[in-house]
């Protein structure tokens, strides 16, 4: 499992119902029902990545998240988590206004495009940054909405929605630590929120 999803996994409550947007291959999902005591639902719309859930065992849905959630309830989870995802959304607002409807608890991770490496290798050689977080290039991206920590956080807010708790990460999707707390928009990779409604 990747570091990120495990730092993700460590947000979630043992116990807890667990809807996963863009899960993937099921990877966190397993993770938090078979070590964490979770029961969990994941959706994905990736052909493959359903494939791989199912073939793993992992409860999985297909269906395309920019279109709302319209077949789960409000409160139907404890919680939501998008890790990983919202930048390759379309509508990045209503998938998180959707996640906060069905659960009162969403986890969100993302790389964050305000990282000081993505800004001077931008500045320097004058073409969209890649990274470890970033690896594609810029024409074969499934990123389309690329946001900083201050974006994501305004976003939040925007949205009548509660940061709890923050985890920086480092380019390896660790935990980042030294200065990266005292300048968290330029120095950390990427980050991973716990979020409330009201």
């Amino acid at each position: 499992m990747r570091p990120d999803l495990g730092v993700v996994a460590g947000m979630v409550e043992q116990g807890s119902r667990v809807l996963d947007l863009g899960c993937g291959d099921g990877a966190l999902l397993e993770e938090l029902i078979m070590r964490r005591g979770c029961s969990g639902q994941g959706v994905e719309v990736s052909t493959e990545a359903f494939d791989r859930c199912v073939s793993r065992g992992i409860p999985v849905v297909s269906a395309n998240i920019d279109e709302g959630l319209p077949d789960f309830a409000d409160d139907s989870f404890d919680v939501v988590v998008l890790s990983q995802t919202l930048q390759t959304t379309h509508r990045p607002a209503l998938v998180l206004q959707e996640m906060m409807r069905v659960a009162a608890t969403g986890i969100v991770s993302f790389p964050n495009f305000g990282h000081i490496g993505l800004r001077l290798e931008l500045l320097m050689r004058g073409r969209m940054p890649a990274s470890r977080l970033l690896p594609s290039s810029w024409f074969d991206t499934p990123n389309i909405h690329l946001c900083t920590i201050r974006d994501f956080e305004a976003l939040a807010g925007g949205l009548g929605l509660h940061i709890v708790d923050r985890v920086l990460l480092d380019a390896s999707g660790r935990h980042a630590g030294g200065w990266t707390s005292r300048r968290p928009n330029l120095l950390a990779a990427a980050a991973a929120y716990t979020l409330r409604r009201d």
